[in-house]
């Protein structure tokens, strides 16, 4: 048999979460969810803008040589994987790269056979588009801007 005493008064049950408990479960879900999209994102995409990034660094560097030493330079790819500069000295040509980071990456110039990089401070525009499996970005200049990896939309350069 139950007996009440003065003080011991029965507590009632409470039913539920508190805002609290379920905010900071709210922000569990958020950071994981952050997280998983980090790490499912496709690498083939994320390797072809980084050599979109890079091929634009490049035809800059070119681009800046050739108006420093007053000669014409053109860029190409080459059908074995890579790519060359024409009309650069010696030891700058040293300098640059000619293979891609991802050995199947594979780039056409559209509209030409070469990239045209100076000596002139107005060229005409100009693109190339890289492919790595079937993922694919352009890189290009409007002639006057520096070469920038260009949105798929509107082939305008990305911000």
């Amino acid at each position: 048999m139950r007996t009440s005493a003065p003080g011991n008064k029965r507590r009632l049950a409470i039913a539920g979460f508190t805002l609290l408990e379920l905010m900071v479960v709210m922000l569990i879900v958020a950071v994981a969810t952050g997280l998983l999209t980090v790490a499912i994102r496709d690498t083939s995409q994320s390797k072809v803008e980084e050599e979109g990034a890079r091929l634009a660094a490049l035809l800059e560097s070119a681009r800046t040589q050739s108006r420093i030493v007053g000669t014409d330079v053109r860029w190409e790819p080459v059908r074995e994987g890579g790519f060359h500069f024409l009309g650069l000295p010696a030891p700058a040509l040293a300098l640059l790269p000619t293979h891609w980071l991802q050995a199947d990456t594979q780039a056409a110039i559209v509209g030409a056979p070469q990239i045209r990089l100076g000596p002139e401070p107005l060229l005409p525009a100009q693109r190339v588009v890289l492919k790595l499996g079937e993922h694919e970005v352009a890189v290009g200049s409007d002639g006057l801007s520096p070469f920038e990896v260009l949105t798929p939309d509107n082939t305008a350069p990305a911000q």
